[in-house]
């Protein structure tokens, strides 16, 4: 039986001496507005996932990351079209990019840009071991000269109108050599023209382990000043720790990555708190339900219905978190291939209505974000 984790009511009272608890998020010329977004995070935020995400308040978000190369060499074929697929409702939509080399980054970029997608977001912060062993994601951090040639180059390729973004985590370790090459590569990357950087608190070798360090964030925060835009990331499952994240930090905004998986509820919890209203209770089963059942038709929109069984399978393990008997409906989703088996866990396990329960956040799974 899953957990439920309690959570004091928030309202406006608690904030910290009354004043305003955000104000809207703007990168480059792209509105963003509410300031909790959606992360990439590799092999989840696709299209079904970003809308789901979109439509419970999420205000942005970001496509999983793709690689350079595969972008390069990407053929406009009905088998690999899900990966580029965005629409008008989910706008401003960004798509992320990983690489090695500055030349063939910069022509992935322009894949992104001529995908429609409104922002691009470099990604220098994934820290899964087989990225960092191609010198990818993460492992730039070791390199600054490298790094900013790759910021320099997409930048240059990428319309003056679309904003490049950056994901980083702290540095490679907590070594003063890593410190200065992070900052190096913050302050030249700004200098270059890039629009904002989201800042995860745990260094690349910590990967998931231990707490993210918030205060890092407002160090780097009271380092760029508050015309320049930072975001962060670390931590986030929970509605009152995306606002106290900003509170605490001054950070222009907050990415949730993890916090989300299997949880868009998050985003409209976000909303609330953050407007002074108290904080909603969990979703109720049957409002989960609804959700579920939309999530597997947009997936069925976009890889069609012999296909989209499987994809589905980790984000029906995800939902389960907030089902009162989260490990039996984990189990009933692990085997689901269609939509009819979709159908039978959902009647089998929330036919009755009832409470919802927060997801325990120490079972969420470590995933490259």
């Amino acid at each position: 039986m899953t957990t439920a984790i309690p959570q004091k009511p928030f309202t406006a009272s608690t904030a910290i001496d009354q004043k305003p608890l955000y104000r809207p998020l703007k990168i480059g010329a792209v509105d963003v507005g509410f300031p909790v977004v959606q992360a990439a995070l590799s092999g989840y935020s696709d299209w079904p996932m970003r809308l789901i995400a979109r439509r419970h308040g999420a205000s942005y978000s970001l496509c999983e990351v793709m690689l350079d190369q595969f972008l390069v060499a990407l053929k406009d074929r009905k088998r690999t079209s899900h990966f580029l697929h965005n629409t008008p409702e989910e706008q401003p939509v960004a798509g992320q990019l990983m690489g090695a080399e500055p030349e063939q980054f910069a022509l992935g970029a322009k894949k992104l840009v001529e995908a429609g997608f409104a922002v691009i977001d470099i990604n220098f912060g994934c820290p899964v071991k087989k990225v960092l062993g191609r010198c990818r994601g993460g492992f730039h951090l070791s390199q600054p000269s490298v790094a900013l040639e790759i910021v320099r180059q997409t930048r240059d390729i990428v319309p003056s109108h679309i904003p490049v973004t950056i994901k980083m985590r702290r540095g490679i370790d907590d070594t003063q050599e890593s410190r200065d090459r992070f900052y190096e590569i913050l302050d030249g990357a700004f200098d270059y023209g890039i629009a904002a950087i989201t800042v995860h608190g745990r260094t690349v070798v910590q990967r998931y382990n231990g707490p993210s360090r918030w205060d890092f964030l407002r160090e780097v925060k009271q380092h760029v000043g508050p015309n320049r835009i930072i975001l962060g990331s670390g931590d986030l499952f929970t509605a009152d720790a995306c606002l106290r994240m900003m509170q605490e930090t001054g950070i222009d905004g907050v990415t949730v990555a993890r916090g989300c998986i299997g949880n868009p509820w998050i985003f409209e919890q976000c909303q609330a708190i953050f407007h002074g209203r108290p904080l909603p209770p969990p979703p109720t089963l049957h409002r989960q339900r609804a959700v579920i059942l939309e999530h597997f038709q947009l997936a069925e929109q976009l890889y069609g219905r012999e296909k989209a069984g499987v994809p589905m399978r980790k984000f029906g393990i995800k939902y389960s978190s907030m089902h009162p008997n989260g490990i039996e409906v984990r189990e009933g989703f692990a085997r689901v291939k269609n939509l009819a088996e979709w159908s039978d866990v959902l009647d089998r396990w929330y036919h009755l209505d009832g409470p919802g329960v927060y997801p325990n956040s120490d079972l969420v799974e470590t995933e490259c974000e």
